[in-house]
């Protein structure tokens, strides 16, 4: 048993306190896992607020890289030592999307078995299964994924959500290709990473849309061409008028709100994508004419963790981040220590940081 600092959100809405928590020695088929940084991830802040379920206390933070300290029984593709990313799709292979070649939509992702505990024996509920706003965390083995251990941990961490989201969904989910224009709504760090995603893709247009000028210039770094402040000028309209009057063919949500999702539906061309990243809220109604939705053709499509698959992807990005063609240190706004993470929270909210990172 291993004792830990680590954040934990009691109750709803309460700040988050840092406290000493129990980590069991991994059992069959489990990893324990020394953090070295976790990034702040608004999916935590979901979780404080009782956004995703009720069952506290929430062991917060899963966006995170570290070394491997131990394994249990039966693991054989993990040693001590390693450098891997953790991840919350760690496919079973037997559900019926693994078995049909889809393993990114798994429907039965593994977790520990195994619960990390307060010191008074309370049962914690790690956010997405991985709990790393702690100095270490157990995981199911197929949670941890192995990259170049080159990389940062600040970086790498990254790819563990929302950086993979927004990648995802320009690459996987979105399929951008070479000569497409892309729009994206939203560029917080989803959104720009959706940008960076369309432009490795060899995306010819790619248009930034947020009401955030700081934001706007972020994501012409990362390789917007076009920008639009939906505060001054319509979105539709501006992304029209980056496309020659035609809408974009990719449009990436990265907000999750009705209003911006209807700008994604009537900002694309014909025939287009609308990708839905963004997250909303289960009272969100969206309403639409179906005849828009069956005349303008195309596809809508929902984003689930970028579409990724872990082992595929992860090593993938890394070794391009390597190759200085993905910028991951852009969206490292500033690294912080475990005791702020609540007035990261804050800023994040405010919209003053891409990702606050914890460094252990």
């Amino acid at each position: 048993m291993h004792e830990v600092r680590a954040v934990v959100a009691r109750s709803k809405g309460a700040p988050v306190s840092v406290e000493t928590i129990l980590v069991p020695d991994p059992g069959p088929g489990e990893a324990l896992v020394k953090v070295e940084a976790c990034g702040v991830c608004h999916t935590d802040l979901h979780y404080r607020e009782g956004g995703i379920n009720d069952d506290f206390p929430f062991l917060l933070g899963h966006e995170a890289a570290g070394r491997v300290e131990a394994v249990g029984d039966g693991v054989t593709d993990l040693a001590p030592g390693d450098f891997v990313i953790l991840n919350w799709r760690a496919v079973c292979g037997e559900c019926r999307s693994c078995k049909r070649g889809r393993p990114w939509y798994c429907f039965a992702t593994h977790n520990a078995k195994q619960k990390m505990t307060l010191t008074d024996g309370t049962e914690l509920s790690p956010a997405l299964g991985i709990g790393a706003f702690a100095e270490k965390t157990l995981v199911a083995a197929g949670q941890c994924t192995k990259v170049d251990p080159a990389a940062p941990a600040t970086a790498a961490g990254l790819l563990g959500c929302g950086v993979m989201a927004g990648i995802g969904a320009a690459i996987n989910t979105g399929n951008v290709t070479r000569g497409d224009s892309v729009a994206v709504i939203g560029c917080g760090g989803v959104g720009n990473a959706a940008i960076a995603g369309a432009r490795l893709a060899g995306a010819r247009k790619i248009i930034a849309v947020d009401i955030d000028d700081r934001k706007l210039d972020m994501a012409v770094k990362l390789g917007a061409t076009h920008t639009v402040n939906s505060k001054n000028t319509d979105a539709v309209e501006g992304i029209r008028a980056a496309t020659e009057g035609n809408g974009a063919d990719v449009v990436i949500e990265a907000v999750g709100r009705p209003e911006t999702y209807k700008q994604a539906f009537f900002g694309r061309d014909l025939a287009g994508t609308v990708v839905l990243v963004g997250v909303p809220t289960p009272d969100m109604v969206l309403d639409l004419p179906m005849i828009e939705v069956f005349g303008r053709g195309g596809s809508l499509k929902s984003s689930w963790y970028g579409d990724c698959l872990p082992s595929r992807d992860f090593p993938m990005l890394i070794d391009l981040y390597l190759q200085k063609r993905l910028d991951l240190d852009a969206f490292v706004s500033e690294t912080i220590g475990i005791d702020d993470v609540e007035k990261a929270f804050e800023r994040m909210h405010h919209g003053d940081v891409l990702r606050s990172v914890v460094v252990f």
